[in-house]
């Protein structure tokens, strides 16, 4: 009995420097941003609302202002092509759309999926387009509740905890990264994919995936070159706590780029979900002390970074809300109807 005990320890000391217990973690799945907000005419996702009413100033309506709230509601994401790709007919046709799966379908049946429009032009030159949230996804923010006024509050077990957009864009307690995973629907288009993360010290990183020239569900898989099985030859590094961010990944966007030598016009692709297999930072331990509810340090300091954000985002938005009222009658109503349909 002894001796098995002594195999079972070395075998999982074995197996722990073999890096088998790396965690996965759902950075974004988008079967869970569908549109439900609100009941009558979902148009947002009640889950990552926010609201941007604060930076329109004192000219607008009570009425006008509770209008003022967006969310990652997958129609809400937007497709920017670089500069010398944009042209009226290539931005006007480039966008997103939620897309829904068939019930019969083998695979994520009636589940709800990003769809990908990309008009790219037909001039011979290398082209991308970035696909990315309406706003930038917080690292840190508590999580919010809808009121029957359309206001959003904190809930006080919720203030402090800043996890929000966990699963929604944002993983974390990341170490190593040791591979990214991407579910896309491909129609044998020769276009790449990649996709662009950033850490907890705002630097972006873009992992290459592969190329879309498949047709049907494939798992597009990137491995870290770098990762280091073996415990015994890594470097070993210690992550101070708090007030620091735990060491974590948020999502940027996709970048879709098409070579000069192949085709331009029309590129169409799906996305599900995009996984993460990490090494955690740090462990997991129950903490004696509610650090945060004592300092409040990190309420303090990403508020400052969300402040900013929104009042880009608020900035942009406010701009669009009164440009929609400038417009035709008509042409705002189709407007708004390819913006419900995105």
């Amino acid at each position: 009995m002894k001796r098995i005990f002594i195999l079972l320890v070395v075998t999982l000391l074995v197996a722990g420097s073999m890096g088998i217990f790396a965690e996965e973690s759902v950075l974004i799945d988008f079967s869970t941003l569908a549109a439900d907000y609100p009941a009558d005419n979902p148009v947002e996702n009640e889950a990552t609302m926010v609201d941007y009413s604060t930076v329109a100033g004192a000219g607008f309506s009570d009425e006008d202002k509770a209008l003022m709230k967006t969310s990652l509601a997958i129609n809400n994401w937007e497709v920017h092509l670089n500069s010398s790709a944009q042209f009226v007919l290539t931005t006007t046709n480039s966008y997103v759309r939620a897309a829904t799966v068939k019930d019969t379908a083998p695979k994520y049946p009636g589940e709800t999926i990003m769809g990908v429009r990309v008009n790219f032009p037909t001039a011979p030159f290398n082209a991308w387009a970035v696909i990315q949230p309406p706003f930038e996804i917080p690292a840190y923010a508590d999580k919010t509740q809808v009121g029957a006024d359309g206001t959003l509050t904190v809930p006080q077990e919720e203030v402090g905890k800043g996890t929000k957009f966990h699963g929604y864009g944002v993983v974390t307690n990341v170490g190593v990264i040791k591979s990214v995973h991407v579910d896309v629907r491909g129609l044998n288009f020769p276009h790449g994919l990649s996709v662009i993360l950033q850490d907890q010290n705002g630097e972006n990183h873009e992992i290459f995936l592969g190329y879309l020239n498949f047709d049907g569900w494939k798992e597009m898989v990137w491995e870290n070159p770098n990762y280091v099985t073996d415990v015994r030859n890594r470097e070993l590094k210690v992550y101070p706590l708090y007030p620091n961010l735990r060491p974590l990944v948020k999502l940027i966007g996709f970048r879709i780029y098409k070579d000069g030598a192949m085709d331009g016009g029309d590129f169409l692709a799906y996305i599900k979900d995009v996984k993460v297999v990490y090494d955690k930072a740090v462990l997991d331990l129950e903490e004696d002390i509610d650090h945060e509810a004592v300092w409040g340090i990190l309420q303090k300091r990403e508020e400052a970074r969300r402040t900013a954000e929104m009042k880009r985002l608020g900035n942009l938005q406010v701009l669009r809300f009164l440009e929609k009222k400038k417009m035709h009658a008509d042409a705002a109503e189709s407007t708004g109807n390819q913006g419900a349909a995105q």
